[in-house]
């Protein structure tokens, strides 16, 4: 009885949670922590978390498409993580192998045109992995109906000092400008990226940092972050909805902030001069939600009135 009630009140739950939903994230990254104490805590060893783990991992897949989800980036495995004892390493990357090897190869994975990518520094990897990574590329190169990008020997700061040398030494040679040194040209030389900024980055596992995940492209971009206490094993569809509201609160929020922002601008410039405001709530309405797009054409409308009557 307990079992049947905790079902219903989950569906009810859920459905609750997708009823507060828009349009949702186009690139949710998640940080897959807690498989090891997931597996202490049933006692079991590192790996037997590792493989639930990597169950979920295809759960999320099932849900990104559900709830429109395109581009999906997963944590898998960080520079940091090479520190571990070599009995844990191995049978890791077996697990990747294998899972590199299930995904390029699985029908649903070509049937929805699922592009897999890997991010970092693979040639730090073992050669029977990076041959797994190349088969998984190559397998799906060409498709265009959701990116999955898998994270592997991965840093953050490592991927953006990279780009940085590279931007140096090319205006040491004199090959480069430092007047072009713009965000499109450093986002050129990171060779492994995602195609889209990152807009929710989840972490499971109750830690409440980032840890040196996508610096570049969710930073950029003031990702929404949704940090949440279960180990990535027990991460359940509710707990993914969870996080897509979150990403919508937030969306609401900075909507809500640049119209503000939009509405402030107009009122200021409006109050030195009436056509400059006009061209200015012209390129603004264009930058903002059509809700904040109305109040700022209000606001216009409010000084020119103003204007008159003075």
């Amino acid at each position: 009885m307990r079992q049947w009630l905790r079902r219903q009140f989950n569906g009810a739950y859920e459905r609750m949670l997708r009823r507060e939903l828009g349009d949702g994230p186009a690139h949710v990254a998640i940080i897959q922590d807690g498989n090891r104490r997931y597996a202490r805590r049933r006692g079991d060893e590192a790996p037997d978390g590792h493989k639930e783990g990597a169950k979920t991992a295809e759960q999320v897949l099932h849900w990104c498409e559900e709830f429109g989800v395109e581009e999906l980036t997963l944590y898998t495995f960080s520079t940091e993580n090479f520190d571990r004892p070599q009995e844990e390493l191995e049978p890791l990357f077996d697990l990747i192998e294998e899972k590199l090897y299930e995904f390029a190869d699985a029908e649903r994975v070509h049937e929805a045109g699922v592009r897999i990518c890997t991010i970092g520094e693979t040639e730090r990897l073992p050669p029977r992995v990076r041959e797994a990574i190349e088969y998984a590329e190559s397998r799906t190169r060409g498709y265009d109906g959701f990116c999955l990008n898998i994270a592997l020997a991965y840093g953050g700061r490592a991927e953006l000092l990279g780009a940085v040398r590279d931007v140096a030494r090319d205006v040491t040679s004199g090959a480069l400008s430092p007047d072009d040194v713009t965000v499109e040209e450093i986002d050129s030389r990171l060779c492994q990226h995602p195609t889209r900024d990152v807009d929710l980055i989840i972490r499971t596992g109750g830690a409440e940092r980032t840890s040196n995940f996508l610096p570049w492209h969710a930073n950029g971009n003031e990702a929404a972050v949704y940090f949440c206490a279960p180990y990535w094993p027990e991460f359940s569809k509710v707990d993914f909805l969870r996080g897509l509201r979150t990403y919508e609160s937030r969306e609401k929020s900075w909507q809500r902030t640049r119209t503000e922002r939009a509405v402030a601008l107009v009122r200021s410039v409006a109050e030195t001069e009436l056509a400059e405001a006009r061209a200015v709530t012209a390129r603004l309405r264009e930058k903002l939600p059509s809700a904040g797009a109305e109040e700022v054409a209000a606001e216009l409308e409010r000084q020119g009135d103003t204007e008159a009557a003075d």
